[in-house]
């Protein structure tokens, strides 16, 4: 059992048999320009901080053999799984399924779809395409994490105060011990992120438990931590 002693509101323990990284939603459509983050009116810069320490997370995360599950939010081509309170909602410049400069927006097998390059899938992690913020909701992910065993969640992705935070509170539900790595996952909004972060370890932890990735790669047995040039 590994313990992450700087967890908040308390240290978290979990075992690597029965933990899995959990990435949710980094793609290009949210990260990249383009795609349907930006056109909310979003600047994806305050999202891409999350790729660094995220690409060193997978990395030790590999390294040591922790089950890797990546998520994509998007619809069918034709949008039947996309109800109009989603499709309708405010005012983007562009909706879900318009053309754009990475193909219809959040649709399957579209380019700005997939996830970004830098933290693509290696063969073999698997990919759960979800139509909803959550990730179990209409997924298969809940039945994929209980035949590997899987109790406990490290948490990373965007947007903090969305997709993440919607997914923490269903794995909550169900009995998951979630862990949520404070600069591997991003909000448009930085207030957003530091009150999205603080409402999971409120209250004892009501939801899970809150730490930066560095915590977590050094608890890893064999992982190093890169420290910064002077």
């Amino acid at each position: 059992m590994l313990t992450v002693a700087a967890a908040r509101p308390f240290p978290y323990s979990f075992d690597i048999a029965t933990t899995a990284l959990l990435v949710i939603d980094m793609q290009r459509d949210f990260l990249e320009p383009g795609g349907f983050g930006e056109s909310l009116g979003n600047d994806v810069g305050q999202l891409r901080r999350t790729i660094a320490p995220l690409a060193a997370l997978l990395a030790g995360a590999r390294a040591v053999g922790l089950t890797v599950v990546h998520t994509r939010e998007g619809h069918l081509p034709d949008l039947s799984d996309c109800p109009p309170a989603k499709l309708h909602r405010g005012a983007p410049s562009k909706r879900i399924g318009d053309p754009g400069p990475k193909g219809r927006i959040l649709v399957r097998g579209e380019y700005g779809h997939d996830i970004i390059d830098e933290l693509a899938p290696l063969p073999g992690e698997p990919v759960v395409d979800k139509p909803g913020k959550g990730a179990f909701y209409a997924t298969g992910l809940d039945a994929l994490l209980a035949q590997r065993g899987i109790r406990s969640l490290l948490v990373t992705g965007v947007t903090t105060e969305v997709c993440v935070h919607t997914t923490v509170r269903e794995a909550n539900d169900r009995g998951y011990e979630c862990l949520v790595l404070a600069d591997c996952v991003g909000s448009y909004f930085p207030e957003f992120q530091r009150v999205g972060l603080d409402m999971i370890a409120a209250q004892g932890g009501i939801l899970g438990w809150v730490v930066d990735s560095t915590e977590v790669l050094a608890a890893l047995p064999s992982a190093t931590v890169s420290q910064p040039s002077s």
